[in-house]
């Protein structure tokens, strides 16, 4: 079988302005990618070797998480260095302020032309639009200041017109991931008729080298990756890469019953989780799938992230052949994360940590810093100020994140936050249903969470509590918010998240106070 991560030179020949110094910088996300699903953190049986070979010559993150879901809310975090809490992209659709700044924006005041490669999912704010405007029937939206030089977003329309240009006439349609020779909905380890050289990832990574191999100033690229998040179909050879036994024992209940009768909240959300979801064409709810079903679709999940990692090795050899590599900032990292059957369920939200624990590798040729681990909680907040201080600019408002450039340069940062932080907000403004199901008001469907390495706290507003003792239950399944053995701890827990959240309140104007000298401004 041929070595999925040899990838032949480019051939492009090196350019750029020898008096501009700046660095380029590219910022890659593969959508849906879990934070164990990496041979460098020693995942029972995914290989990784060019993720891998970045955190040789970089800095890997390996507790790294989201800062909510599902993709909107999570790449709001990841873009403006807020959480939830103040950016409020509470859903899939729901507008961000214009008035926040961005990493996108912070890139050209820093003189580059910030170049966008794939998504960004940002629903734009509809005050000064009007009404009629198309951008506003669609979260598919693209954040402001980027120049959009591929898009391919979901419907990849893009994609598939490049596949009919290669000979693919049956490209016209999403259908295109059914297997050969499978019906709709089918999970199987058949592959699907498009080759490894012609997958979504291969065509958006080939757009980003034909451009890069254009500029002669440095430059800024966000290259915004679908996979590996469903539809869960790959090609040869990654499709059979992995069998159903392969990979860690599932964290989950003895059935996706007992899980559901755990909480109110996985009684409402369970059973309305649906497999076309994940399988294209499927139909039913995830608890028609058993055991053996989600085992299967995990070994194609796990194909999925060896196909993304290829594509990876493919950019990093154009680099090095355009002379870039040591010149380019790269952060490598994901939106949210995947349940890949853990807890007898898929995709993203809630508060289990399947959701949340992403990848993060920092490689700055400047910082001389090679194989650096860091075991600190960072967060998706973190990533727009480690861009800010690297390119020397300010952001416009105050952000929730930090920069990360001091594990980078020295391997670590006295008085660092000692645990994670993440959001859900389960409100359905344009149905109700979750509102009708539990009889709440919209702001009051929401999650909000604070983890350390002993234990897990889960606030609901209007529903119950979660405590989790993570060094005994590291799966996530013994609740323990009502025994009374827990009770100092879990108000310990939540006083640590209340002091968290009012940190943290918006802090646009709070850091300037008008005096008889005109405004001070002093952020920390």
């Amino acid at each position: 079988m041929q070595d999925p991560t040899s990838i032949e030179p480019t051939g492009i020949e090196p350019a750029g302005n020898e008096s501009d110094r700046r660095p380029n910088i590219l910022l890659i996300t593969a959508d849906q990618w879990r934070g164990d699903c990496l041979s460098s953190v020693g995942h029972a049986c995914v290989k990784t070797p060019n993720v891998d070979a970045l955190a040789g010559e970089g800095t890997l993150f390996r507790q790294h998480y989201a800062g909510a879901a599902p993709c909107s809310p999570a790449r709001a975090t990841l873009y403006t260095g807020l959480y939830q809490m103040n950016h409020r992209v509470c859903r899939n659709g729901s507008p961000l302020d214009a008035r926040f700044d961005n990493l996108a924006l912070a890139a050209r005041r820093a003189g580059y032309d910030p170049t966008l490669f794939g998504y960004t999912d940002t629903a734009p704010d509809p005050r000064g639009m009007d009404a009629g405007d198309p951008h506003l029937t669609t979260y598919e939206g693209v954040l402001p200041g980027f120049t959009a030089r591929q898009l391919l977003p979901e419907h990849e329309r893009q994609w598939l017109s490049w596949l009919r240009s290669r000979g693919h006439a049956h490209a016209v349609s999403r259908d295109i991931h059914i297997p050969v020779g499978a019906q709709a909905g089918e999970i199987t380890d058949a592959a699907p008729a498009y080759s490894r050289d012609e997958t979504q990832t291969a065509f958006l990574a080939g757009e980003f080298i034909r451009w890069m191999s254009e500029q002669d100033v440095p430059w800024f690229a966000h290259v915004s990756f679908l996979r590996p998040h469903p539809p869960f179909s790959v090609p040869e050879p990654f499709n059979r890469m992995f069998g159903p036994s392969d990979g860690p024992a599932f964290a989950r209940a003895t059935n996706a019953q007992a899980e559901e009768a755990s909480h109110p909240y996985l009684a409402y959300a369970m059973p309305r989780t649906g497999k076309g979801n994940f399988i294209h064409g499927a139909t039913g709810p995830l608890s028609g799938w058993n055991g053996e079903d989600f085992s299967a679709i995990r070994a194609i999940y796990y194909g999925m992230i060896a196909e993304v990692d290829g594509q990876l090795g493919r950019i990093w050899q154009a680099l090095k052949s355009a002379g870039a590599w040591e010149n380019t900032l790269i952060v490598f990292t994901s939106d949210h994360a995947e349940m890949a059957g853990d807890h007898w369920t898929l995709g993203k939200g809630g508060f289990f940590d399947g959701s949340y624990h992403v990848p993060l590798v920092i490689r700055d040729p400047a910082s001389g810093a090679a194989g650096g681990i860091v075991d600190d909680f960072t967060s998706a907040a973190d990533i727009f100020p480690t861009l800010c201080e690297k390119l020397g600019i300010e952001a416009k408002n105050g952000l929730d994140g930090r920069s990360l450039m001091p594990f980078v340069n020295s391997g670590s940062e006295p008085g660092w936050r000692d645990a994670a932080f993440w959001e859900f907000d389960f409100r359905d403004i344009a149905a109700g249903e979750a509102e009708r199901h539990f009889g709440l008001r919209s702001n009051q469907c929401n999650l909000a969470v604070i983890r350390d390495a002993r234990f897990k706290y889960v606030h609901f507003t209007a529903l119950p509590p979660l405590l989790f003792n993570l060094r005994d239950d590291p799966m996530e399944l013994d609740n323990v918010a009502a025994d009374p053995a827990y009770a100092a701890t879990r108000l310990e827990y939540a006083e640590k998240l209340l002091s968290l959240r009012a940190r943290h309140l918006d802090q646009t104007l709070a850091y300037t106070e008008l005096t008889e000298k005109g405004p001070v401004t002093r952020r920390p």
